[in-house]
């Protein structure tokens, strides 16, 4: 999917992840996901934090690396 967007943008997005990425271990653990959906969707319901953090985890390894985190807002962020 990440084709489909501009070198430009795909940097914008690396920002993003990056500033969420508190500790620059370049992924992000579930508290680190807290904080994101409290930014962008203040809104969130808590039992979906969970459950949102599980789907976009789709390796399975307890973080979000910038592919998953690419991936997951191309496709459904704004869901949260």
């Amino acid at each position: 999917m990440t084709a489909q967007l501009s070198d430009e943008k795909i940097e914008e997005i690396k920002k993003d992840f990056t500033f969420f990425d508190q500790d620059g271990n370049g992924q992000i653990d579930l508290t680190e996901f807290i904080e994101l959906l409290t930014v962008i969707s203040p809104k969130t319901k808590a039992s979906h934090v969970q459950e949102g953090f599980k789907l976009i985890d789709s390796n399975n390894d307890g973080y979000i690396d910038f592919e998953e985190f690419l991936e997951w807002w191309q496709e459904c962020w704004w869901e949260y």
